[in-house]
């Protein structure tokens, strides 16, 4: 099992100090295909645009949620979430979980399905600089920005 997990000493994502940080164990036994699989769940990569590691849906995702955890306390949307619940009277953080009707919680899994099924929110490479030799650099940001981002989300939660 160490071949393995030695294997995986060099690839993107491994960072100084801690190296490769596997405290579960779940790349043990498998082999570079499941690994990949692994790496591209943690990415979900977008396939239909030119690759930008900035802006990839797992990178929004985990930022936008941290965003959209804080910003509730101070701006609601003017629309109604269901028939009856406005967003205004929606409260914030956890408490929202209970406060939203089936039919919100129906909404909101039909937007994010079809976004995630149809794998991107739009085309974002427009003007995007050509990063040349930074592309490698910009794709270990990427991972460190969204793990941050998911720290953080599991940190607002935890709080709540």
């Amino acid at each position: 099992t160490s071949t393995f997990v030695a294997s995986y000493e060099n690839e993107l994502g491994v960072i100084a100090p801690t190296g490769f940080f596997d405290p579960f164990g779940l790349s043990e036994d498998i082999d570079q295909v499941n690994f990949d699989q692994y790496r591209a769940a943690e990415l979900k990569r977008e396939r239909h645009c030119k690759p930008n590691p900035l802006l990839t849906p797992k990178n929004l995702l985990s930022m936008l949620a941290v965003v959209g955890y804080v910003a509730t306390d101070t701006y609601h949307f003017p629309f109604d979430i269901a028939p009856g619940v406005a967003c205004a009277y929606v409260p914030s953080g956890v408490a929202a979980i209970n406060a939203i009707p089936a039919l919100g919680w129906a909404k909101m899994f039909f937007v994010i399905g079809a976004v995630d099924y149809y794998g991107y929110l739009g085309r974002f490479d427009r003007g995007m600089p050509d990063l040349g030799e930074k592309v490698e650099e910009r794709k270990l940001q990427e991972l460190q920005h969204g793990r941050l981002a998911v720290l953080a989300v599991l940190e607002l939660l935890r709080h709540d």
